[in-house]
């Protein structure tokens, strides 16, 4: 496939190209992010840290669920809802240990089809849903939930501490199918056990407690370079990646693969002595694991296939998020 089509595909993706306004939003927010001295990690990472005393950080995240999925699967909107908050977390390196939700709602088939979802999401990942609010009145449909999790302080994974030199850690879960209803969802979890998907979950704390990585984020909506794009952003760096590196189910083309939100799959950085002890540790839980480039000083992201090369994101001239335009919320002050 041509790798000037591959980049162009990837780069005007809307799971990518719809970070763009959270600059504009979290500009207003300067002063107010850390108003009580606390924050350990705020806006750009998975789940912002807040320091609680005795060397552990409460981790909190929310998602809203993107009105194309609720309409066309609330079901599987209700389930994803747990998933994409339980991989904010995981991606932390944390354990999450409760979730709350925001249910708008016109319909009452649609709500219980979102509950039913959530309700089997919690059953699958260990992770209780303690509470919430509901709009039963209102003219749309809508679905956000918040997650809080638990991190000791020395053993959190953030998105800005890639550096030159690092290799790039790619790991995500083969073991999957398209979703039926939503095609770009890489389903892995719902044929296993709930022991099998917990383990996916709890490896990344066992990673970030053992220090094998530098950085990491789960792969999300932006795909798996979109997502790689935003770490190092976060971290104002670049990358060199060889895309035949990445793993892939072979029945899905690379296009649709880079764009992918898998069930399980993260990007990690990590010194070149680390690697193979990470991914040895992603393997034995079942997702596959390849170093499939390196961290470099100038802030482009390039992408490799055969001979030739092109740059998908120059972090110079472009932005995805845009939040260290403004401020370096995702450095750790330890001050």
């Amino acid at each position: 496939m041509d790798l000037d089509y591959i980049i162009h595909s990837l780069k005007n993706f809307e799971g990518v190209t719809r970070k763009r306004p959270i600059r504009n939003i979290v500009s207003i927010l300067n002063d107010a992010y850390n108003v009580s001295g606390n924050t350990y990690l705020g806006f750009g990472d998975d789940a912002s840290a807040i320091r609680i005393g005795d060397g552990k950080l409460l981790l909190l995240a929310a998602d809203g669920i993107w009105g194309r999925l609720l309409e066309s699967d609330p079901y599987w909107a209700g389930y994803c809802s747990v998933l994409v908050n339980v991989n904010d977390i995981a991606a932390m390196g944390g354990k999450p240990i409760g979730m709350v939700n925001v249910l708008s709602i016109n319909s009452r088939e649609t709500c219980y089809s979102v509950m039913e979802g959530i309700r089997d999401g919690a059953e699958k990942f260990g992770v209780p849903i303690v509470g919430g609010h509901v709009h039963p009145d209102t003219p749309y449909d809508a679905l956000d939930v918040s997650i809080a999790g638990i991190a000791p302080e020395d053993a959190i994974i953030t998105s800005c501490d890639a550096r030159p030199g690092d290799r790039v850690i790619i790991g995500i879960d083969l073991d999957g199918r398209p979703h039926p209803s939503f095609p770009l969802n890489w389903d892995t979890t719902t044929h296993k056990t709930p022991e099998d998907v917990q383990a996916q979950i709890e490896i990344m704390a066992l990673i970030a407690e053992r220090g094998l990585v530098t950085a990491g984020k789960d792969i999300s909506n932006p795909g798996t370079l979109g997502t790689l794009g935003m770490l190092l952003e976060a971290s104002e760096v670049g990358a060199r990646v060889e895309m035949e590196s990445i793993p892939r189910n072979s029945s899905v083309d690379w296009v649709d693969w880079l764009r992918m939100y898998p069930g399980s799959g993260f990007v990690l950085t990590a010194q070149e002595e680390r690697v193979a002890e990470c991914m040895e540790l992603l393997e034995s839980v079942g997702i596959e694991a390849s170093d499939a480039g390196e961290i470099i000083g100038e802030r482009k992201l390039y992408l490799r296939s055969g001979d030739e090369e092109g740059v998908l994101f120059d972090l110079e001239r472009e932005r995805i998020m845009g939040v260290t335009e403004e401020k370096s919320w995702g450095r750790p002050d330890v001050s």
